[in-house]
């Protein structure tokens, strides 16, 4: 894939993925690492603030990235979050208040709604996690607004969540804050009937231009490119229901297929479907050594039994597992020779062909192995390798009630809305 020199985004400009030249990209681990530089970027940010995120809990780290938020928006920065409508369902009211009195913009993304609540269309979230600053500083990972040792649905945890983001800056951060912008003004163009919005103009007009979003014009552009900021490769990879559906699993795909010597994958909900499977399995036949770090801790029954029935067929075929056990593993991460991608996207039937999801892809030796050492430090420090003479030997029970939960998420899959020929690769 041929590097593309920096250029200034349009609204017509295709976000498919592109390798841009010139980039920093700085890995982060856990939120230990992230809140502080996404903060940081925050307290000097002059313009714009997007920030898009599954969940926004009402936690410490929460709090911390509230009061930047506010803080900005006080300043006269126009401060965009968009947040899920399922994962940010119960969005404490008290956070969003605090946001909305300091001027913050708040959209939802396909807002629930008990009418809703058997539509297939409820599966389609956005679960993305991206910000980007002023266009300068942009971040992508798998990290939402949560704290490190704090499950909504589990409570405190014993040791730190496992997962990763990167912070950009150069010529790629134009695409991250493009696919901000776009997605923003799509919001504010559907989240509230046309009517309406012609109802409510003459009161908006009243109210600060900071407080308020574009009513029916489409916002200016976000401007040019970044300069050069590093020498490393770097391309956003988005996935929609439109154009992009299938690009984070065909970048996946031909990573996979080049790989020479090493496949290292660290994936929280790991549900491939049968190209990939496929793929993995002719790269083990080919020497490669394959690596797989998965959940180790029960966080949802149904992903985690059905996640386990693929095992055996990963093992026979010279295939590495290793389950995480300190505590949840949330990583979307994987590396492959000296390819690397970071982002929010799982390797499953939701994250591949129902999720908005985006994910940067970094192709540079030195990026790759820093990233490879981070997951293997995983590995030695909270990892439990799975035998496959013991994993054979497993309960019939046990068996029968994998191979239920894979086929109930199959189902799952088919109920979406998909084509036959996205359901029949898994």
């Amino acid at each position: 894939m041929r590097d593309l020199a920096p250029h200034a985004p349009h609204w017509t400009t295709p976000l498919r993925p592109r390798l841009v030249a010139g980039n920093e990209v700085t890995l982060l681990q856990n939120g230990a690492e992230y809140f502080p530089a996404l903060e940081r970027a925050m307290v000097v940010a002059k313009h714009t603030v997007f920030l898009e995120t599954y969940l926004f809990e009402a936690d410490p780290s929460g709090w911390q990235i509230a009061r930047a938020m506010a803080a900005a928006a006080g300043r006269g920065v126009a401060v965009h979050l968009i947040i899920d409508g399922f994962g940010c369902a119960a969005f404490d009211p008290v956070i969003r208040q605090h946001l909305q009195a300091a001027g913050v913009r708040i959209e939802v993304f396909r807002p629930e709604n008990g009418a809703l609540l058997w539509s297939r269309k409820r599966l389609r979230r956005m679960h993305r996690k991206l910000a980007v600053i002023d266009g300068e500083i942009g971040f992508v990972g798998g990290i939402n607004v949560i704290d490190d040792q704090i499950d909504p649905n589990h409570g405190a945890l014993a040791a730190p969540r496992a997962d990763f983001a990167v912070q950009l800056r150069g010529p790629i951060v134009a695409s991250v804050h493009l696919a901000a912008w776009r997605l923003w003004w799509q919001l504010t163009m559907t989240n509230v009937p046309f009517r309406m919005r012609m109802r409510m103009g003459k009161d908006a007009r009243r109210e600060p231009e900071r407080r308020r979003a574009p009513l029916s014009r489409m916002p200016d552009p976000p401007g040019p490119a970044p300069a050069v900021a590093g020498g490393l490769r770097a391309m956003l990879v988005l996935r929609d229901n439109l154009r992009l559906r299938h690009s984070i699993e065909r970048a996946y795909l031909r990573a996979i297929g080049h790989a020479r010597q090493d496949i290292l994958i660290a994936c929280a909900y790991f549900l491939p479907g049968l190209r990939f499977r496929r793929a993995l399995r002719s790269a083990a036949r080919r020497g490669v050594r394959v690596r797989l770090l998965l959940q180790g801790r029960e966080e949802y029954r149904l992903p985690h039994w059905a996640q386990q029935a693929m095992y055996e067929e990963f093992l026979s075929a010279g295939i590495e597992i290793v389950e995480y056990q300190p505590s949840f593993l949330h990583a979307k991460a994987a590396v492959i020779d000296d390819w690397a991608t970071v982002g929010s996207s799982n390797i499953d039937p939701f994250s591949l062909l129902l999720a908005r999801e985006a994910n940067i892809v970094v192709i540079n030796t030195d990026f790759a192995q820093g990233l490879r050492s981070a997951i293997e430090r995983l590995i030695e420090s909270g990892g439990r390798a799975l035998v496959p003479t013991l994993h054979a030997r497993r309960g019939l029970f046990a068996r029968c009630l994998q191979g239920l939960a894979f086929g109930l998420l199959r189902a799952m899959v088919a109920i979406s809305g998909h084509g036959a020929g996205d359901r029949a690769r898994f």
